[in-house]
């Protein structure tokens, strides 16, 4: 199948930083698909995009990054999706980079930042706290679970879409997603840039760590429920246990709340065997289609 890319920015008032990088992507990539998604923007980002004539898909108002970019996805031509920050910290010359993992069999490869890359030292500690996490929730090494610059198959990309957030948070989900459903991902080093403009960052540190935390533990649930549901169970039994030897050895009886915490222990580990089964039928069809596709190539 001759290979095809659709480069797709979702941007917000990114007009200034766009003058720059759209040529730039013209003269690197002329034969592909440049897709810029107007998230609602108050700027001169639309009028922009038209003088270097890609295409433009406009929202009415904004309705978050990932919505952006789910736009984008569905409409985009080629076979290999391209998904790069509209602000001018991804460097399009990385871009042949990515692809070159993926043509060596990855389903999806994320440019994954240097740790200085990184605006400050909260977010250093803060990035390198969701990666760990969500390589254990996973059980795959995960080196940058918000990087926002990565390429992946058209194909499985879009299979996923209707589990994305509209915020800002698509990449945590979409990576995984990859994971939990079997497809290979990669990474490869990038040095991102200082952002072009005035425009600062939309991400708020704290409110929104909370919020990747949260999605990682919903996502987590969902893909790998066993890794969630049992460490709980786990915890709940041995509270259970100990304050029922507690007040054996106190009082020489067992009390309602050593057989609530007991039974809350076995409730969370039934819970978790459903979910997993769950879980295992809702990737069954995207399993089955992955290994057709080998066999076709």
């Amino acid at each position: 199948m001759e290979q095809k890319l659709s480069i797709i920015l979702p941007a917000k008032n990114e007009a200034k930083s766009l003058k720059g990088l759209l040529p730039l992507l013209q003269k690197n990539f002329p034969d592909d698909e440049i897709i810029v998604i107007n998230d609602g923007s108050t700027d001169s980002t639309k009028e922009v995009c038209e003088q270097n004539q890609v295409r433009v898909i406009s929202h009415i108002y904004s309705l978050g990054n990932g919505a952006a970019i789910k736009t984008g996805a569905r409409i985009a031509e080629g076979n290999i999706l391209v998904f790069m920050d509209a602000d001018g910290q991804h460097d399009p010359n990385d871009i042949s980079r990515l692809i070159e993992k993926i043509n060596n069999g990855y389903d999806m490869v994320v440019g994954a930042r240097h740790l200085d890359s990184h605006a400050s030292l909260a977010r250093r500690i803060a990035n390198t706290i969701y990666n760990r996490l969500a390589s254990w929730m996973t059980g795959y090494p995960i080196e940058d679970l918000t990087s926002g610059f990565r390429a992946a198959r058209a194909r499985h990309f879009r299979k996923f879409l209707y589990l994305l957030p509209n915020k800002f948070s698509y990449p945590t989900t979409s990576t995984m997603a990859f994971f939990r459903s079997g497809l290979p991902v990669g990474y490869v080093p990038i040095k991102a840039m200082q952002r072009t403009g005035d425009r600062k960052s939309h991400i708020r540190l704290f409110h929104d760590g909370l919020r990747f935390l949260i999605i990682i533990i919903k996502i987590g649930a969902l893909f790998s429920p066993m890794r969630f549901f049992l460490p709980i169970s786990a915890l709940l039994f041995f509270m259970g246990l100990s304050y029922y030897g507690y007040t054996y050895f106190t009082a020489g009886r067992l009390t309602n709340m050593s057989t609530i915490l007991l039974l809350s222990s076995l409730f969370t580990f039934l819970i978790g065997i459903v979910s997993e089964q769950i879980s295992a039928l809702h990737y069954k069809d995207i399993q089955e289609t992955r290994r057709n596709i080998l066999r076709s190539e």
